[in-house]
Parts: structure tokens; C-alpha cells; sequence
């Protein structure tokens, strides 16, 4: 064989095999999944107890980006996601409304709790959230806010408003930060903040916190799933988003939702058919 075909026939080896690195790169590629979550899902722990489940099952690798809600829809709005898993319904309804996102699936709850200082000064404890956030303000104890735009933060500016509190009392502080940052604040100063009772649970700096209102009705914090809508960003992997968003709600990821626990207690409780059925 002459010189000059031996160099072609190399060539051709390199065209190929650089064609097929590339192949095998593209498909890895369409093979992973950039999930927008509140801190919640990961701070709590769920999502590591939760995503190698799915990449089992489904081969799909997914890289979590956790922000607050407000943060994380914004996120997927500017097409640097590709579904978004969050808890602020009345927001994520209005992102799905303005077609940014392709459909709404509930998936799981729990609920909101009011931390603050064990001995319980202002005897807030109890199951009322608005008697207490009244109690707080009156007194300008110290309360941490979030301030970030997040699903726990809207739920808190919620519950101000029902307490009828525009004054909120010369304590409050906003932070601007994740929920995890916002509990290390409030235990170093035995302030109270609201938190969602996963993070809480899987919380380790305590020190003389403790929950002081649950159980009220309107602490129930629901989580929603919502793949980004390729109309708007084309390049959004929307068919393994998808596969991800329906393993969620089916028998199989609702299963893994209800066997996750942290010290014996169950963190999140899986609805997406009871909400679905509504």
C-alpha cells in the first residue's frame, strides 16, 4: 500500500472515531438534566436519598441547582434549566399561565413550623401561626426572615398579612439567604424564623431552638413539578425532563418520596394523585 493511502485511510479513522466521540458526548449530554429546586429538597436531604433512585432507573443524570422558588422560576424563565421542582403554587401557577413552563404536577407536602427560643418568652407555642406572628410583632422580638423570594418566604409574607401586621416589629431582619443559613442565624441568636420541617429536621446546629407552631391548617406546604417549555427555550432537554417530572408522580417515585425519613420520621408525604384527582 502506497504512502499517501495509508495516510488517508488514517485519516478516515480519526474522522470516524472523532465522529464517534462526538456522538457518544452528544448522547451523554441529552442524558442529564439541570433540575431548579428550592433548598429545601436538598437541605433536608431528599434529593440524595432521592436522584440515584431515579438515575437507576431511568439512566438520566441530574444536576440540582438549588435556590430559593422565586430565584429557581426565574432560572428556568432565562432557559438555564430544564424543570423546576418547587413549592409556591400560586407563583408556579402563573409561570405555567405565561407559558413558560408546560404544566403543573403535584407531587408531594409537609409543612411549615415556627422555630424559636425553647423557653418560649412570648408564649407563642401552640398551633395558631397568626396569634403568634401577632405576639411577635407586639413585643419587636427578634424574627429572621428569609428574604429571598423563596416558597418559605412567600408562605411568610402570607401569614403576616393574614395576621393583619404591617409593622412587623423592630426585631425583624431579612437575610436574604437559604434556608439552612437562616436557621444557623436564628440559633446563634435565639431569634424566631419560619421553616420548612424537612430542613429542620436534618438541621444539626440547633442549640436552644425548638418548634413552637405547627399544625395549623395553613402550614400545609405543597411541592409542585413543572417541565420547561421548549416554545420558549428550545434547547431544554424536555424529553428526559419529562421522563424525570412523570417519575415523580408514579407509584415507584411517590414510594421513594414516602421512604424517606430522618430519625425515624417521615419528611415529605407524596399526593400527587389525591391532588391530581381534584
Amino acid at each position: 500500500m502506497s504512502g499517501s493511502k495509508k495516510r488517508i485511510q488514517k485519516l478516515w479513522r480519526w474522522v470516524a472515531a472523532w465522529g464517534l466521540g462526538l456522538g457518544l458526548l452528544t448522547a451523554a449530554a441529552a442524558q442529564s438534566i439541570v433540575v431548579a429546586s428550592t433548598t429545601s429538597t436538598e437541605q433536608s436531604g431528599l434529593f440524595a436519598h432521592l436522584l440515584p433512585r431515579f438515575t437507576q432507573h431511568s439512566g438520566i443524570a441530574v444536576k440540582v441547582v438549588a435556590l430559593g422558588t422565586g430565584q429557581a422560576l426565574d432560572m428556568a424563565r432565562r432557559g438555564d434549566a430544564d424543570v423546576v421542582f418547587v413549592h409556591d403554587q400560586p407563583a408556579e401557577e402563573k409561570f405555567v399561565a405565561e407559558g413558560w413552563g408546560l404544566k403543573r404536577l403535584p407531587v408531594m407536602y409537609n409543612d411549615f413550623v415556627l422555630i424559636g427560643p425553647k423557653a418560649d418568652p412570648l408564649g407563642v407555642r401552640g398551633h395558631d401561626i397568626v396569634a403568634a406572628l401577632k405576639k411577635i410583632s407586639a413585643a419587636g422580638a427578634p424574627f429572621i426572615s428569609r428574604g429571598d423570594k423563596s416558597g418559605t418566604h412567600a408562605a411568610e409574607l402570607r401569614y403576616w398579612t393574614l395576621a393583619g401586621v404591617e409593622d412587623k416589629g423592630a426585631g425583624y431582619r431579612a437575610c436574604g439567604c437559604g434556608m439552612g443559613p437562616a436557621l444557623n442565624i436564628a440559633a446563634s441568636s435565639g431569634t424566631y424564623v419560619l421553616a420548612d420541617r424537612g430542613t429542620w429536621l436534618n438541621f444539626k446546629n440547633r442549640a436552644d431552638l425548638t418548634i413552637l407552631v405547627e399544625g395549623d391548617q395553613r402550614l400545609f406546604n405543597q411541592y409542585g413539578v413543572i417541565v420547561v417549555n421548549p416554545a420558549r427555550h428550545p434547547h431544554v432537554n424536555v424529553r428526559d425532563a419529562q421522563r424525570f417530572a412523570d417519575w415523580l408522580v408514579s407509584p415507584q417515585g411517590q414510594q421513594a418520596i414516602a421512604d424517606y425519613q430522618i430519625a425515624g420520621q417521615p419528611v415529605f408525604f407524596p399526593n400527587a394523585a389525591q391532588q391530581a384527582s381534584k
